[in-house]
């Protein structure tokens, strides 16, 4: 009866983790025990930024909308109560783009959302 070993499918997993753990400083790149902790918790933080950066990015929108619209005179919150009156569709992202890229556009945009508001207030 050949002798068996079995070295092979832990070597691979091994291996695996250690790939993953490449650039990560001291032990936690080459000893498996702290690498797979490593990954681990790198994978866990990497999960939940994924939702945080969604959250960011709309904070980032809505400070350049906002920046874009006191110019004009207006509060974000008037301009997007303005917005929805008028019927215009627009999410904050694009709205962000136009605010920044395009000027006159998002002026235009600014004069119906004005429009569009009650006169009392």
């Amino acid at each position: 009866m050949a002798r068996v070993k079995r070295g092979v499918t832990t070597h691979a997993k091994h291996k695996r983790v250690l790939n993953l753990a490449k650039g990560y400083y001291g032990r936690r790149k080459n000893t498996i025990r702290i690498a797979r902790q490593a990954v681990e918790k790198a994978g866990q933080y990497a999960y939940r930024d994924r939702k945080v950066k969604k959250r960011s990015f709309r904070a980032l929108w809505i400070q350049r909308i906002n920046a874009a619209v006191r110019m004009e005179g207006l509060t974000y919150g008037t301009f997007m109560h303005g917005l929805k009156l008028a019927n215009i569709d627009l999410d904050r992202k694009v709205l962000a783009d136009i605010a920044m890229h395009e000027g006159a556009a998002f002026s235009a945009i600014i004069a119906q959302a004005k429009a569009a508001l009650p006169q009392a207030a």
